[in-house]
């Protein structure tokens, strides 16, 4: 039976630092290779036994494990931030990629999943168009605040529009101001026709996908919101529950609890006071959290079986944002629900059990 290997890899842009450990922790190589598919695949091929690779996640790690995922036994894409035991100590790139390869051998590495390939036209215009938007945010912004720095009110979003761009511009007195807004302004107008360009391919690349016509029946879950949705999540395989899917929507409850347990006449019990709620979980994907919370604030102000579910929890005592963010928590377990199993949306999906 072939021994098992433990490979560390501290990737960087030019270098790649590889420490390999057999199963009893012993360092049995060590080197630095250069960032290039051919001395890869050469450092891999030239290690006996059974491989187990790991990296952090990064600028490569979808290269490399395209890479190297079907010529290694297993390959573990890692989450940095959760790599603690990294940060203790020195620090070179050798001690890193040394310092991987022992959190394999031990399992304690926490995986970033990699590995669809169905919707990897989808993910990177839906990375592309929610760059864009952020550059386009970013530019009205901007664009804000040099006429608010010159007394010129400008609230709303008439400022935005091409119509009124000479009647804003005109009441800018100084050069200075003027120059700088218009060219805020032809930036503006570049991006918002990118961004339309990008939104337009994002959702006709997002019909070519079969799991498009299952999500859009969910209500308010439009193409846009689909496509944004199959380019983050892939496959809805990965989440074993919904709760893991909430978790990773900045929809789950974190909560706090210690000293559990006490003896009572010789018998261990557990003790009744509450379990403490500290408020939703911070790391998650900011843009499918933004996409159910909408998606449940106005299905709670529209029509519809959303809305009579909310109004349920409202005739319960609910607060309102506690009902929004369970009927966000329900619209995001229901498309978890009929995405696994390839099935239309039914309104029997809003039952107790589905949420």
């Amino acid at each position: 039976m072939d021994s098992v290997k433990y490979i560390g890899l501290d990737v960087h842009r030019d270098t790649i630092s590889v420490a390999v450990v057999d199963q009893s922790g012993r360092l049995v190589m060590q080197s630095v290779i250069p960032t290039q598919a051919t001395a890869i695949l050469d450092c891999v091929s030239g290690i006996q036994g059974s491989l187990h690779v790991t990296l952090e996640e990064g600028t490569h790690s979808a290269w490399l494990y395209d890479l190297l995922v079907q010529r290694v036994k297993k390959l573990v894409v890692c989450n940095p931030r959760k790599n603690a035991l990294l940060k203790s100590g020195s620090k070179s790139d050798a001690i890193d990629a040394r310092k991987l390869a022992e959190l394999l051998r031990a399992g304690m590495l926490s995986p970033v999943y990699h590995g669809e390939h169905s919707a990897l036209e989808v993910q990177h215009l839906a990375r592309a168009y929610a760059m864009l938007t952020d550059d386009t945010t970013r530019t009205m912004m901007r664009l804000k605040a040099v006429f608010r720095s010159q007394a010129v009110v400008c609230t709303g979003r008439k400022l935005y529009g091409k119509r009124h761009h000479d009647d804003y511009l005109n009441e800018l007195d100084q050069d200075g101001p003027r120059r700088r807004a218009e060219y805020l302004y032809q930036e503006l107008d570049g991006l918002q026709k990118l961004r339309r360009q990008v939104r337009h391919e994002l959702i006709v690349a997002c019909r070519k996908h079969p799991a498009a016509k299952w999500l859009q029946s969910v209500p308010f879950l439009g193409p846009l919101s689909t496509a944004v949705l199959i380019g983050r999540v892939k496959t809805p395989h990965r989440f074993r529950s919904k709760r893991q899917f909430w978790a990773y929507c900045g929809l789950a409850l974190e909560t706090r609890d210690s000293g559990e347990y006490c003896v009572v006449n010789g018998q261990v019990e557990r003790r009744k006071r509450p379990v403490l709620v500290r408020g939703l979980n911070w790391n998650h994907n900011h843009e499918l959290k933004n996409l159910f919370k909408g998606a449940a604030t106005t299905a709670s102000a529209g029509s519809g079986v959303f809305q009579q579910f909310y109004l349920g929890l409202l005739n319960k005592g609910m607060q309102p944002e506690m009902a929004r963010l369970t009927l966000a928590r329900k619209i995001a377990a229901i498309t978890l629900k009929i995405w696994k199993k390839g099935e239309a949306f039914n309104p029997e999906h809003l039952k107790a059990q589905a949420a």
